[in-house]
């Protein structure tokens, strides 16, 4: 999606380490109207997986979720990193390793939101590893969903994550794809 690798030159900044930093558009301060388009994108992309939920991990994969959702008519369930006081002590959770926070972290999701035989259209800011959003399939799977499809706003190739969600067997599609980071420059592959 061109407008969103056009944001990513001019706004991203490679940290090192693979920390690829869009803070100013998705994960601090959100730009609606790409997130919108995003979602919209990502509707049309998946519009015949037949799901009934979209699911996310907080935070920054609740925006592209969101619209994502509002495009297909559906919900959202985002993964907690903490448990409320509000949810249930019955709860789905699982630990996944954070390559931004440099630490393990829950992901947890009440029963009240995610059952079985839902079919679940997975959303998320990043496929790096591919850490978070297996955390999430296991989540979905432990509750007797069926994940229909994943979809990253970008997907960094060169950390192995679509490799890693293979054998899911499920479609998967990125809206940018950065093959590589050098310094202050930001490559692509192409479409």
């Amino acid at each position: 999606m061109q407008a969103l690798k056009d944001r990513i030159t001019a706004e991203g900044k490679n940290l090192g380490n693979g920390i690829l930093k869009v803070d100013g558009f998705i994960n601090h301060q959100v730009d609606p109207r790409l997130m919108y388009a995003c979602g919209q994108e990502f509707a049309r992309r998946f519009r015949d997986m037949g799901a009934t939920k979209v699911l996310t991990a907080e935070i920054s994969g609740i925006a592209p979720a969101l619209t994502t959702a509002f495009h297909l008519g559906l919900p959202v369930v985002y993964a907690r990193k903490s448990k409320p006081i509000t949810m249930p002590d019955q709860v789905f959770l699982t630990l996944t390793p954070s390559h931004t926070k440099g630490r393990t972290v829950e992901l947890i999701v009440s029963p009240e939101f995610l059952a079985g035989g839902e079919r679940i259209l997975i959303i998320d800011d990043f496929l790096a590893s591919g850490a978070t959003i297996l955390g999430l399939v296991r989540l979905a799977q432990t509750a007797g969903a069926v994940i229909v499809a994943i979809g990253a706003l970008i997907e960094k190739s060169f950390e192995g994550g679509r490799d890693a969600l293979a054998e899911l067997g499920v479609p998967i599609e990125s809206l940018a794809v950065v093959s590589a980071m050098e310094g202050d420059q930001i490559f692509f592959e192409s479409d």
